[in-house]
């Protein structure tokens, strides 16, 4: 490797956790490879969440301790069992991997494993792209590469972490540490059944959805405005489906934006021909014998879709927790540095986790959190893991919006500009901000 290769660089997305590589480059966007982060334009926007250049941060890429090869053998000796193929549990086994060439390493998934960027799904379907395009990296392909013992299709069953035993369909597997990176699942509200509801939380999910709305046309009903409902609508509207987006609050994604900006982002949205029904609760959802679903509100609203589209958050699956003893609290409870359950030898990271009793459900910290888990069950030297508010990006084109800090609920929002173009807004809590928000094109005002 030479001296100009070697001083590659990558840059991480504190939005989406996209990584830009120096060496790759983005041709999309008109970035050859080879393309300098410090020679992109400050108005080049990240392809797939759209933040701007500024919210990247350096990325320390991983280096194998053991010289480059095709694939590293795999060893079938008790050692590090992960819990998930998402991405969380892939970065783990990335982490160890680098640290160690030798050490045994067990991925139990209950999907296939296939890696994929799951901020992806949400603005998908009107690019065009199948569930083929969205795959990076098979399952198969990764495992021989990183020399994991690959479980697919394999659900956990028990855990005893005294005994260091996770016991799983396929039987019960003996380690020396374990990580748990199994995510968060869909919350389904009683008035929407599991059986006549999309929900878009997975490739499989949006793999089954897609072949529905591909074939024509379609009523779709998206139940929830947050982050994943409005970038749905906006994605399905784009790709021609007639969308109506429901919510209990007034305005869309009330829990994180003032009114003044829900309200834009509402007009933004009925302008791309997505109605949007406030103040909305759904009393049920039955289907019709010509495979229709009605949707009734408690207030008696009748809504008639061809596909029913659950967005009403994530919630930690606790039943294997809480049965081994961790502590929980609204995710497996975690020490914020070392990011250890309160087991020994068990750590969790991703979205089933809980920080200082709050869900850490964003992408853009799962690199750091697996690197301070493969430096402490390794026993390496590490600083361990410093947890840093994400920036938070709604990848909506009609109107870009972009968070920094996180809301509080007895914060007071005060205006900083307001144009037609751009509204800019910051929370103030015992005279300090304490978030930024940012609706609108960024990229217009930087041209003028």
């Amino acid at each position: 490797m030479n001296a100009s290769t070697s001083a590659w660089k990558q840059f991480i997305c504190r939005a989406c956790g996209l990584i830009y590589d120096e060496e790759k480059g983005d041709p999309d966007s008109g970035l050859a490879p080879g393309t300098r982060f410090e020679d992109i334009p400050d108005d080049w926007e990240c392809p797939l969440c759209g933040v701007m250049k500024n919210d990247f941060e350096p990325y320390a890429g991983l280096e194998m301790e053991s010289p480059a090869c095709a694939s590293v053998a795999v060893s079938r000796t008790a050692g590090v069992v992960i819990v998930g193929a998402g991405i969380a549990g892939w970065s783990v086994a990335e982490a160890v991997r680098a640290l160690d060439p030798e050490i045994g390493i067990t991925l139990v998934s209950a999907c296939n494993g296939d890696r994929y960027h799951k901020p992806e799904l949400s603005i998908a379907l009107s690019r065009g792209h199948a569930p083929e395009d969205l795959v990076r990296e098979s399952a198969a392909a990764a495992a021989a590469r990183l020399g994991v013992r690959l479980l697919a299709d394999t659900c956990v069953v028990g855990l005893s972490p005294a005994l260091h035993q996770l016991r799983t369909s396929r039987g019960t597997l003996q380690f020396t540490k374990l990580v748990l990176a199994q995510g968060a699942r869909p919350a389904l509200p009683a008035a929407l059944p599991a059986d006549v509801c999309w929900r878009v939380n997975n490739l499989a999910g949006w793999s089954g959805l897609r072949a529905r709305l591909v074939s024509g046309k379609r009523r779709v009903t998206i139940i929830g405005a947050g982050m994943v409902g409005c970038e749905l609508a906006e994605d399905f509207a784009r790709a021609g489906h007639a969308v109506t987006l429901l919510d209990l609050q007034a305005t869309p994604l009330a829990a994180l934006l003032p009114p003044l900006a829900g309200e834009r982002l509402r007009l933004s949205l009925e302008a791309l021909g997505v109605e949007f029904i406030g103040s909305a609760q759904v009393a049920s959802v039955t289907p019709a014998a010509d495979g229709s679903k009605h949707i009734v509100t408690a207030g008696g609203l009748r809504i008639d879709a061809d596909e029913v589209v659950a967005a009403t958050g994530l919630v930690t699956e606790d039943r294997i927790a809480r049965a081994a003893g961790l502590e929980f609290e609204r995710g497996i409870v975690v020490d914020p540095v070392s990011m250890q359950t309160s087991a020994s030898d068990v750590y969790a990271l991703g979205d089933c986790v809980s920080l200082v009793g709050m869900p850490c459900r964003f992408i853009e910290p799962i690199a750091k959190q697996a690197a301070a888990i493969a430096h402490d069950l390794l026993g390496r030297q590490h600083p361990g893991y410093a947890h840093v508010q994400p920036v938070i990006r709604l990848k909506t084109k009609s109107l870009p919006v972009v968070v920094h800090g996180l809301p509080c609920a007895d914060g007071e929002w005060v205006v900083v500009e307001e144009t037609a173009d751009m509204l800019r807004m910051n929370q103030r809590r015992n005279g300090e901000v304490v978030a930024r928000l940012e609706a609108g094109s960024l990229r217009q005002r930087l041209a003028a």
